[in-house]
């Protein structure tokens, strides 16, 4: 442990940073595991509902900084592709 005032307070920030960035990752990665569901179900007004609830947690998580905001553009990208390439 840190002996130092500044590197207790610093240890405490960045754990509550991790923790905070961990939560948002899973959620997005759940968005993003239900919109491939509901593809593989061949579902798709079930898709394009997942996408949309998908692309709003990417866009979050981009403006937080947890993801860099070309990453998330290209998730969307990809995932917008996928659903509309459905039959």
């Amino acid at each position: 442990m840190a002996n130092i005032k500044s590197a207790k307070k610093r240890i405490l920030v960045n754990q509550k940073r991790a923790d905070r960035n961990k939560a948002i990752r899973s959620k997005t990665k759940t968005a993003i595991k239900k919109v491939y569901a509901a593809i593989d179900a061949g579902d798709k007004a079930a898709a394009a509902e997942a996408l949309r609830l998908a692309t709003v947690e990417l866009d979050k998580a981009g403006t937080k900084g947890v993801y860099h905001k070309n990453m998330t553009a290209r998730k969307v990208s990809r995932l917008a592709k996928a659903v509309n390439g459905m039959e």
